[in-house]
């Protein structure tokens, strides 16, 4: 291309003959389609007219509002028209070039307005507008009269009416450009203004206009690309025509027809330069600018067009220049916009004959797209390793193996999109040298099959890549590019069945499992329709042609399997890994082809195969596909139901028959019994518990013998582990399939009398194992026990069976401490403690996991019993406790076991949770002493819990505010529970858990801490709010945790000693106004009220505390101000001076609260001090309150205006920063009044700065100092 400079918004083409756009010729249309060439003179070409000539000739008469009044659209602008969509779009580009002819300034004045209005802007350009103004100055009045109310615009508006509107919209641009590609577009009018206009609103800020003129310049981009091919085709055209006319022989050769071919080239020529300008106009205007724009979906149209161009011009276009763009923007943040350089590329490399000119590029940027198969947005991961398939397709040097590799473990990822194209991927790469089979050859079956080297490799990838326990993923991964494959079972048959071929390399015994486990999981595929769990995204609905294939895929694999699977049975009869697998075949068989086709001798020998297998194994997993094996075939619906039945029956007679023989003779010799014996009992029991879990055998009565076996084991104490475990899962087995026959209301009227006595005994039984030496043992009875209780518990009667109500069993508090001692004992043990079942094998990475997987089953299933109210709530403090500790093994289910109690009694689960902080807390008091450090990390940890729970209990205060209010009442009443271990004046014995009640002080709602507050009054004497020790420190705290924003809308200043030589913090506020003491009158009266209903929950359980709580005293008396700092703990409770005593009648009702930590005569002696001396300073200050207010507040107020001018006139001086400034003046200020009792109520400041902004001097420290300047009496 010819590169051009770059252009700005406000460009204009000049008018000169050496104009870049100029030419000399024009190409019309003729109606047959031939191109024809008309001869232009000098000023053949029109140039832009001047400001005066615009205009003339004005709008033609069949014109109305700029548009032809034809086809019935009168009175219809270009937006409206295009908006609607309901007109073919060339008609009315059709209609706009006519009206171009006639007025060529009209019409594209209605061709700038159209861009205007698809902006969303409501402005016109005038044609006043339109003759005089620039364009940049023409946006600017457009953007000023842009509507922001809203955000949307055509291109982003939703709904029916805009859903088509960006499809219309890009036609229009199209269809404009593709009707004037002969003439108009080369009349350096009509384009030079469309492209200026659009250059200088994609530069715009309003986004609007940015985002709908960037895809307009893009498309017109796309239009134009393709008139420069149709260009370059016809210069191709006419340079053979030409050379063929050349080389003529002279007499043949028309010297006329040269000269036209040589004129028409150089037009095409010309008119091929002026396209290649305007395009890079627009590049170097509008893309090079907008591809890097802050709107995703502006770069993603960039991206989106430049590929479309690479793929359509790529003679021009498909070079590095250009490409770079591309490999940048793969870096984008957003992954819309990765995913459209990837799409754009997908057409480039689709496309093999352009491969030769992606050398460079895919070398520069291979290891961005490998990288981008593993990105967060699966879109994009998706479409890279398409790109990848296609790159392969083209070479299969490009990639490494390491970049194979990465995408090969792919197809076991659980996005099934990104799984399906890293199959497709493997597919390509790994059977890209698949066999063909030659025309009118006989079609090779079995092992000569082309399908079976494809199968062996299927089978090699899936033993390298190490998931054995994922075929079933790898075949959804290669289901839809592979079906045909992985559908050949005949061919699986024969590989596992037929001799290998001279020169063939037999299987393994491992290639052979992973063949049997892989051709299970087609099988399943085939019949289920469906991916495996994890992969699907909800059931979907089947196509009438996939129900065909599915039962057509179901019809042949039946009748393969059912003739193969008894001779592969035979076979692999000893394997027990691949015989697990093969019986699982059965459960997809279509069983009515046995019978139509006549495969009646198959059937018999099928179960002839499973019988012998049930005979010679004892493994469980074994028995148990056994027993699912008869289930399957044992469906009344179909004829082979008696056939099968009989068999089954037959081979549970034998083995019951056995089992009541051996157990007898096992019984009678007792501790003479050898091992041989245990293990044909063993055996034996293994199979008959394995069927009773899918079969009812309740007409056998196993009950008997199995509960005269663990009654023994239990007398005798020697019974093997593994007789114990299986015995007592096949009881429990017989007592669900009676269950199960008394729901159904199949039983007889004793049935249930019998069912309740055997439930009780055994749960009884199990009770008693709970007890045994051996941990499984425990474990499964535990396991049962907590099944049990759960079934049959209170809620079994609900959903309309309350005839099953005398089956109800309620457990005692013996067996639930039972078992939660069972949970303490083998469930919160450490990882390195748990040696069951290890063999020695500690160190054993997966024996650990499984260890630890059953141990949460363990806890789950007691966890249950607590959500269902089967144990008491109580119970689970033992288990809430250990949250922290075992976080990370156990948190989830603990977390999701608060969740549920907490939705069954909010209280109660509240209740349980203080509890487990206080068996905490008396734990460390065991180990530690009631002397321990409060920094330590036991104490630490407990806190930390407490913050836990605090936070359990979400945002909302009003749905949790009973539970934390009582949650406060029950931590209150433990913390002075115990007296103090020093005797009297000391600090009671769990006083410091009041420092972890504290983590719950957050979630008080504003009048609850007030109540909270007096009930913890209740319990405090005079003296403990008077001591200062470090042992008092969370008493301290938590008084402060419990007033720190209790009013949020007042100054409630509030002095409390948190810790020796921290500083006291009170809240900012402004002196008090005249109408304060009125104001918080008025708001104390609704926290009252809304308190009310919190109080209740105390007053119904509120009793006499251990220590009797002190008198609330009120006065408003202030403290002595030359007192020292350390003197002062909470004004409710000052201390007097020791060199002052004067008595003073103490109230009625303080003389009638006793007082256990100090002598009835220290008490009244100070109260009285304390009385008279309040009662004396008050009348002495009085007056002075009164008239130093006023003076302060005048002083102040034009001190502040007068030395800063930071405050207007209608403005608070902001007094409350200065009383903060100085900790020395803070000090002064808690001395002056009783902070306890007295609210100041002001309204909030409309000035509040920084403390920094503000300067000392601005004011009189005098009068600050003044402790009488805050200590007017106002209520």
């Amino acid at each position: 291309m010819i590169a051009a400079p770059e252009i700005p918004s406000e460009f204009s083409f000049t008018h000169d003959t050496d104009t870049r756009f100029s030419s000399d010729t024009d190409f019309s249309e003729e109606p047959d389609g031939r191109i024809t060439l008309s001869a232009k003179g000098k000023g053949g070409k029109k140039g832009k007219k001047a400001a005066g000539e615009k205009g003339k000739g004005g709008k033609g008469a069949g014109r109305l509002n700029g548009h032809h009044q034809e086809n019935g659209m009168e009175n219809m602008m270009l937006f409206e028209v295009v908006k609607l969509g309901r007109s073919a779009m060339q008609s009315v580009v059709d209609d706009w070039i006519e009206s171009y002819k006639h007025d060529r300034d009209v019409a594209l004045l209605d061709l700038i307005n159209f861009f205007i209005q698809c902006s969303g802007c409501k402005g016109v350009v005038s044609g006043e507008m339109f003759r005089n103004m620039q364009n940049s100055e023409i946006i600017r009045r457009m953007t000023e009269e842009f509507d922001e109310d809203s955000g949307d615009y055509p291109l982003t508006i939703a709904g029916p009416q805009w859903k088509k509107f960006k499809s219309s919209f890009c036609e229009f641009i199209a269809v404009l450009v593709r009707q004037c590609q002969y003439s108009i577009i080369y009349d350096e009018y009509m384009m030079d203004t469309v492209i200026s206009l659009l250059t200088g609103l994609s530069d715009s800020q309003v986004r609007a206009f940015r985002h709908t003129s960037t895809l307009a310049a893009m498309k017109l981009m796309t239009a134009l690309v393709n008139v420069a091919l149709n260009l370059s085709i016809n210069m191709d055209n006419t340079q053979r025509q030409y050379e063929a006319e050349r080389n003529k022989a002279v007499p043949k050769r028309a010297n006329d027809r040269l000269e036209l071919l040589l004129q028409k080239r150089k037009e095409l020529q010309e008119n091929q330069d002026e396209i290649e300008n305007m395009m890079n106009a627009i590049f170097k205007g509008v893309f090079v600018h907008r591809y890097r724009d802050s709107i995703a979906e502006i770069r993603a149209i960039c991206i989106e067009e430049i590929g479309v161009w690479m793929k359509l011009y790529s003679d021009a276009f498909l070079n590095d220049s250009y490409l770079k763009y591309v490999g940048w923007t793969m870096h984008d943040k957003q992954g819309e916009v990765r995913l459209k350089c990837l799409t754009a590329l997908q057409g480039l490399y689709y496309n093999r004959e352009l491969n030769a000119r992606l050398e460079l590029f895919t070398s520069r940027f291979k290891d961005r797209i490998v990288s981008m198969t593993l990105d967060k947005e699966y879109d994009v991961a998706v479409q890279a390793i398409k790109l990848l398939t296609l790159v392969l397709n083209s070479t299969d040097e490009v990639l490494t193996p390491e970049d194979c590799e990465s995408v090969y473990h792919l197809v076991y990822s659980a996005h099934r999109p990104v799984a399906i194209a890293a199959g497709e991927f493997l597919f390509k790469k790994l059977f890209s040298q698949r066999e063909t089979e030659e025309e009118g050859a006989p079609k090779r079956r079995g092992r000569q099959s082309p399908n079976a080297n494809l199968i062996k490799t299927t089978v090699f990838f899936f033993l390298e890549s190490e998931l054995h326990e994922h075929a079933a993923y790898l075949v959804d991964s290669l289901w839809e590019c592979g079906a045909e494959v992985l559908k050949d079972w005949e061919c699986m048959i024969s590989l596992l069945l037929d001799e290998p071929l001279p020169g063939e390399e037999a299987l393994t015994d491992r290639q052979e499992t992973a063949l049997i486990e892989i051709m299970l999981c087609t099988v399943r595929q085939a019949a289920e329709c469906h991916p495996p769990v994890g992969r699907g995204t909800g059931k979907r609905v089947m196509t009438a042609k996939e129900k065909k294939t599915q039962l057509d895929d179901r019809t042949r694999m039946t009748e393969l399997f059912a003739v193969a699977l008894p001779p592969l049975l035979a076979k692999y009869a000893v394997d027990s890994e691949k015989v697990t697998n093969l019986l699982q075949l059965p459960q997809f068989f279509d069983l009515e082809i046995y019978t139509t086709g006549r495969l009646e001798k198959h059937l018999e020998s099928l179960m002839r195969q499973v019988r012998e297998i049930v005979e010679k194994h004892t493994d469980t997993e074994v028995l148990e596909v056994c027993s699912k094996t008869f289930h399957a075939l044992c469906n009344e619906e179909f004829t082979i139901f008696n056939r099968v039945d009989i068999a089954r029956s037959q081979l549970l007679d034998e083995q019951v028959d056995k089992f009541n023989r051996l157990l007898e003779d096992f019984l009678q010799e007792g501790e003479e019994a050898d091992e041989d014996d245990a293990y044909q009992v063993l055996s034996t029991l293994k199979r008959i518990t394995a069927f009773h879990n899918a079969h009812d055998l309740s007409g056998w009565d196993l009950f008997t013998s199995n509960f005269k076996l663990l009654n023994t084991g239990i007398e005798n104490g020697d019974m093997p582990e593994q007789i114990v475990i299986h015995s007592l899962q096949c009881t429990h087995y017989v007592i669900l399939w009676n269950l199960a026959k008394i729901s159904e209301g199949s039983s007889r009227k004793d049935d249930m009398g019998t069912l309740r006595k055997q439930m009780r005994a055994f749960c009884m039984m199990c009770q008693r194992y709970l007890t045994n030496v051996n941990t499984a043992v425990k474990e499964q009875a535990f396991t049962i026990l907590c099944d049990l209780l759960l079934i049959f518990s209170h809620q079994m009667v609900s959903g309309g069976r309350e005839h099953l109500e005398p089956l109800v069993y309620s457990s005692e508090d013996s067996l639930q401490a039972e078992l939660l001692s069972f949970i303490l004992n083998h469930v919160f043990i450490d990882q390195d403690e748990d040696t069951n079942s290890t063999d020695g094998q500690q160190d054993d990475e997966a024996v650990k996991i499984e260890a630890l997987h059953k141990r949460r089953n363990l806890l789950a299933a007691y966890c249950k019993l607590i959500i269902y109210c089967v144990v008491d709530m109580k119970t689970g403090a033992d288990i809430f406790k250990q949250y922290m500790r075992y976080y990370n093994d156990y948190g989830d289910i603990i977390k999701e076991t608060m969740s549920k109690t907490r939705q069954i009694d909010k209280i109660q689960c509240a209740k349980t949770l203080i509890l487990s902080l206080q068996q905490l807390f008396n734990e460390m008091l065991s180990e530690l002493g009631h002397g321990f450090d409060r920094s330590s990390s036991a104490f630490c940890g407990i806190k930390e819990l407490a913050r836990r729970f605090s936070l359990t209990f979400g945002l909302d205060q009003v749905k949790t505010r009973d539970a934390i209010a009582m949650l406060h009442k029950d931590g209150i009443e433990f913390a002075f529970k115990d007296p103090s271990p020093q005797g009297e004046g000391g600090p009671p014995l769990h006083l410091a858990f009041l420092d972890i009640l504290s983590e719950f002080s957050s979630k008080l709602m504003r009048q609850d801490k007030r109540t909270v507050h007096m009930y913890l009054e209740r319990f405090m004497t005079f003296q403990m709010a008077l001591q200062r020790e470090d042992c008092w420190l969370p008493l301290i705290s938590y008084r402060n945790s419990l007033q720190a924003g209790g009013d949020d809308d007042t100054m409630s200043v509030m002095s409390g000693y948190s810790s020796r030589g921290s500083s006291i913090r009170s809240k900012k506020s402004k002196p008090p106004s005249v109408t304060a003491g009125t104001s918080a009158a008025k708001r104390k009266l609704p926290e009252e009220e809304s308190s009310s209903s919190s109080s209740e929950v105390w007053q119904q359980t509120m009793q006499t505390p251990v220590m009797l709580p002190s008198p609330h005293l009120t006065s408003t008396a202030i403290r002595d101000p030359k007192r020292g700092r350390d003197d002062s703990f909470m004004g409710v409770y000052p201390l007097p001076p020791h060199d002052q005593q004067q008595p003073h009648q103490l109230p009625q009702h303080h003389q009638q609260t006793p007082q256990l930590h100090q002598t009835p005569m220290d008490y009244n002696s100070q109260v009285t001090w304390m009385l008279a001396q309040r009662q004396q300073e008050e009348q002495r200050q009085q007056q002075e309150r009164a008239m130093n207010y006023a003076k302060l507040r005048t002083n102040l107020q034009h001190a502040i205006r007068r030395g800063t001018g930071l405050m207007e006139e209608d403005e608070e001086p902001i007094v409350e920063d200065v009383m903060m400034s100085s900790e020395g003046r803070m000090d002064d200020l808690n001395e002056g009044m009783d902070f306890d009792t007295m609210d100041i109520d002001l309204p909030p400041s409309k000035n509040r700065r920084e403390r920094s902004e503000l300067k000392p001097d601005y004011f009189d420290p005098a009068s600050i100092m003044d402790e009488s300047v805050l200590g007017v009496s106002m209520f």
